[in-house]
């Protein structure tokens, strides 16, 4: 008995601790609202809250929703459409997170002015980033928290998330870098040597902070290298930069070596290169002996080694065009390497567009001109004026939109016109086929008459009678 007293005791405590562990572990709301009233929206929005700790997520949003939809003056709406987003972060899926991206961006739209439009922005950013994936996967997710990232870094400049996104975008940034070294060491082993080196070069020149960037470069060289002496110089650069930005490289000696075999200067390496990769090496994360061997079976990239120091870049990355690609083929009239499109307004200012005349006027050379919708018709077209095409390219856009509407309702005349042409043939002809039928009707009455009247016998001697003569 004592025994089975001992084991109900102990079943209770367990229970109990359960119980205590799960209302101590929740995790409480960022941003409540302190004050302290009794006023129906406010106590809708403290439940709410409530349940949104306790995970009842679909209830918090119910209650959220009808204190938006009845208090529509209240002063409690922004917070009530941020933890709208909050619940549906919180549930967490890839629906749940979906609604909550497109919650933060509606309350970014109308409150952009609240210091919690920063951190709305910052869960945008958290949102894509948790779902990245390993940099030989779908980069999708990781291109998109990139792109957050840095719309709150510009957006926010001064906030007390900005920092943080700083960090995760060294941490994106080196998952987008390793998927590039990937590929240009898969074009590497293939031979693809021109490739290869257009690869690596690319990802260094976006990507500097890369852990891996001074591997790259000197790549870069060896790719260079099979491609021939041609490709000397582009070679020589690759080995000077590993010397001046990347001074504590493994390859930094081989690469004076190179240039000194192949007389070119050898660069001075620069100072703030050398405290950045010592900063580097002190900060970076040690792997355990057994994280190659998990790492396989997490869908999580590794991002123990992405820099902790150095600005990020903010421009997007840009592909560029092998140095084995001729000039005239890789950009006609610009420069090799580089894929730039530029527009320009006809006569190099904007005169012609303030004056209002059509930009894309030819009058020395009118061609393929608009067809005005008369034209479509033949008789209009046997009736256009030759010089029509060149008075509608010299009009301005209210005399051309005149013109139109012009054509457009004689066309419109010409139609109406035919119809009733066409109705009154119809008429016409409906007309004659019933004086057809009349005729018709009457001349089958005579039949019909004609057949009605007696016959006089005939003799058979074949004589006809004589007709009786009157008084």
């Amino acid at each position: 008995m004592v025994r089975n007293a001992i084991r109900s005791t102990a079943v209770v405590l367990a229970v109990a601790v359960l119980l205590g562990g799960c209302s101590i572990r929740r995790k409480k709301f960022s941003n409540p609202i302190t004050k302290d009233t009794q006023q129906p929206d406010k106590v809708l929005f403290d439940k709410a809250i409530n349940d949104i700790e306790h995970s009842r997520f679909e209830i918090a949003r119910l209650l959220l929703q009808n204190l938006i939809n009845t208090y529509d003056s209240s002063e409690f709406l922004a917070k009530a459409k941020l933890a709208i987003a909050e619940a549906w972060f919180r549930e967490g899926g890839s629906h749940g997170l979906a609604q909550a991206e497109a919650e933060y961006k509606d309350f970014i739209l109308f409150y952009p002015a609240m210091e919690e439009a920063a951190e709305a922005q910052e869960k945008v950013c958290d949102i894509h980033y948790k779902q990245m994936e390993k940099a030989d996967r779908d980069p999708m997710h990781a291109l998109r928290a990139e792109q957050e990232c840095k719309q709150l870094i510009t957006q926010f400049p001064n906030s007390k998330f900005a920092p943080l996104a700083q960090q995760k975008l060294r941490d994106i940034q080196e998952v987008l870098a390793d998927s590039e070294f990937r590929v240009g060491t898969l074009y590497q082993k293939k031979g693809s040597f021109a490739a290869a080196a257009n690869r690596f070069q690319a990802m260094v020149d976006q990507f500097p902070i890369y852990s891996k960037a001074d591997e790259a470069l000197w790549q870069v060289a060896e790719s260079y290298h099979r491609m021939g002496d041609r490709f000397e110089n582009q070679q020589v650069l690759a080995y000077q930069r590993i010397v001046k930005d990347y001074p504590l490289s493994i390859h930094l000696e081989d690469a004076r070596a190179q240039l000194e075999v192949m007389k070119r200067s050898v660069p001075e390496t620069d100072a703030v290169a050398m405290a950045r990769m010592k900063f580097e090496m002190e900060n970076r994360i040690k792997q355990g002996k057994l994280s190659n061997f998990w790492g396989i079976f997490r869908s999580r990239p590794d991002m123990s080694q992405a820099a902790k120091s150095g600005t990020p870049p903010m421009e997007g990355y840009r592909p560029t065009i092998p140095a084995s690609v001729p000039p005239a083929a890789a950009n006609p009239g610009g420069t090799l390497g580089t894929n730039e499109i530029t527009v320009s307004v006809p006569g190099g200012d904007n005169t012609e567009i303030d004056k209002g005349k059509e930009v894309r006027a030819n009058p020395s050379g009118a061609q393929e001109a608009p067809v005005p919708p008369a034209a479509a018709t033949p008789d209009a077209a046997k009736a256009a004026d030759p010089n029509d095409a060149v008075k509608q390219a010299t009009m301005t856009p209210a005399q051309q939109k005149k013109e139109y509407q012009k054509q457009l309702k004689q066309q419109q005349d010409a139609v109406k016109k035919a119809q009733s042409d066409r109705k009154k043939k119809e008429a016409e002809l409906q007309l004659k086929i019933k004086e057809q039928k009349k005729k018709s009707k009457a001349r089958q009455e005579e039949q019909k008459q004609e057949q009605k009247q007696p016959q006089v016998p005939v003799p058979t001697g074949g004589q006809a009678p004589t007709p009786p003569v009157k008084p």
